[in-house]
């Protein structure tokens, strides 16, 4: 079993090259060579609401260039470009594992821009320079199933960038990148009065062939579609067809992808978990309610273009109050896409004002309560907190172990608290099928976006970790089998910033 294989352990990491093969590193920006290129006008200077209103209904943008240019813009586009030593890298606003960002993004629209001549295209975005490849143009009556003002946002990975570096661990950290992507394009819509609905019963391989992904003659590197977003200004039905979409797509596109490596490593596990996975969607109940919390009054985009993945947390400054610690889970307690929540966040307590340092479980979905404490040691305490769903299972010195999980890395020990995200794991994958094991690192992905931006808005630093110690922390857990697994870690601080590294502003070379 792929989860399985891929776990580290004391004894062993996850299998990879285990050197960085700088000749091969993949080039980080997709784009289509031939394709009619529309550059976007950038939204930098537009007002955004105060990121405490995300938590209230915006007044909803009129469908036009310049507000599907502040959708990615506050996306997906480049936040800013660091430089140290001679060298400069792009950081996006979207987090991404080792900033390798192997998500695409894609808008389908329907007659809107004045490039597109009068018809339907698929696009892809170009976060290099902010702008849209057009990759065919059609007409179509597909829009008549949809509000007025409706479009499309699809998204894909291309496992490489992370495989690269990662080894046979990457197809786990591409999934919680594309969990990135979409908690990013759902708080950018948010600011637009917009909002985002997966279709949760299309097929990949529709996906595949809506995007031309299909065609594999215009690509080096392989690939794969992920997701299909509805941005309306009100909820579509989650089921919706895209058939007729579908039926009016021309046979070839145009441009060729750009070759990202002059040679690939070919790691077998990857390709066949794809396709393991690439079976039918399920569609899931829906939960009753989506929540944000914050007090903070920050302009949205000052958080959005501000958000980091800290590298070195500052342990003498890294406490922070009660209140910014229920902050912070109050705003992953609902469901952030309207479908029942099956992640939970165990946390390592280290620095948290009037809370004894130990383990607490946030529980996300009263369903599985009960299961989890059947799963977890017998002589855990269950203590309810102030928080509702939050509880106290062992009070213990537990930055030791905090530090050892996360394969030794020093930020989980010296933040606030760290916390690993515990899923109902084997029940759903029964349940709705392998493409559900995607759909886990998804939610997890999503959680871990919405903890960057809210202790970005609060002036603490966050950090996903992606390499931790799978059955280590089950153990300290008394977890013994696969009715719950831990897929995604993450830390909170305070991080110290480095004076060495340069920051420039995003895009001053276009203007």
């Amino acid at each position: 079993m792929y989860h399985e294989v891929t776990k580290h352990s004391q004894h062993r990491y996850a299998r990879s090259l285990g050197y960085m093969d700088w000749d091969t590193q993949p080039n980080p920006f997709r784009e289509y060579i031939g394709a009619k290129k529309i550059l976007l006008p950038l939204a930098l200077d537009n007002p955004t609401p105060p990121y405490n209103m995300l938590s209230t209904k915006l007044p909803a943008a009129p469908l036009l260039k310049e507000s599907i240019s502040q959708l990615l813009q506050f996306s997906m586009a480049i936040a800013a470009y660091k430089s140290a030593n001679g060298n400069s890298w792009a950081v996006r606003c979207n987090a991404s594992s080792g900033n390798l960002h192997p998500t695409e993004s894609y808008l389908i629209l329907p007659p809107l821009l004045e490039e597109q001549n009068n018809r339907s295209s698929v696009l892809h975005y170009a976060p290099k320079n902010h702008e849209l490849e057009e990759l065919v143009s059609f007409e179509t009556d597909f829009w008549q199933e949809l509000p007025e003002n409706s479009f499309l946002i699809a998204l894909s990975s291309i496992s490489w960038r992370e495989v690269w570096k990662y080894g046979e661990r990457a197809f786990r950290y591409v999934n919680l990148d594309v969990g990135h992507a979409w908690q990013s394009f759902l708080i950018s819509a948010k600011l637009l009065g917009w909002e985002l609905t997966r279709l949760d019963t299309i097929h990949s391989n529709d996906i595949n062939t809506l995007l031309g992904l299909n065609q594999e003659k215009r690509f080096h590197e392989k690939e794969l579609g992920d997701m299909l977003l509805v941005v309306s200004a009100q909820n579509v039905q989650s089921s919706l067809s895209i058939d007729r979409l579908l039926e009016a797509l021309p046979l070839t596109y145009n441009g060729v992808a750009n070759k990202l490596s002059p040679s690939m490593y070919d790691w077998e596990i990857i390709p066949s978990i794809e396709d393991a996975t690439s079976t039918e969607q399920i569609a899931q109940p829906k939960d009753f309610y989506t929540h944000y919390s914050s007090t903070s009054q920050r302009a949205s985009k000052n958080v959005i273009l501000n958000r980091r993945s800290i590298h070195v947390m500052d342990k003498i400054r890294s406490h922070i109050t009660k209140e910014e610690f229920f902050t912070l889970l109050k705003s992953v307690s609902g469901s952030l896409d309207g479908k029942e929540n099956s992640a939970h966040l165990v946390l390592m307590v280290q620095r948290v004002e009037e809370f004894n340092e130990g383990i607490y479980i946030f529980v996300r979905n009263k369903r599985d309560r009960i299961a989890l404490q059947e799963s977890m040691h017998r002589g855990f305490l269950w203590k309810e907190c102030e928080l509702k769903n939050l509880y106290l299972l062992e009070e213990r010195e537990i930055q030791i172990a905090s530090q050892a999980i996360s394969c030794s890395q020093a930020i989980a020990s010296d933040g606030a608290f760290s916390l690993g995200m515990l899923c109902n794991f084997a029940p759903q994958i029964n349940e709705y099928g392998a493409h559900r094991y995607k759909e886990l690192f998804w939610e997890c992905g999503a959680v871990g976006q919405q903890l960057y931006l809210d202790a970005t808005s609060m002036g603490l630093s966050g950090t996903g970790i992606g390499c931790f110690l799978d059955d280590m922390f089950h153990s300290m857990l008394g977890i013994k089998d696969n009715t719950f697994q831990s897929l995604y870690h993450f830390t909170v601080g305070r991080g110290y910033v480095d004076s060495r590294i340069q920051t420039q502003e995003p895009y001053e070379e276009r203007e």
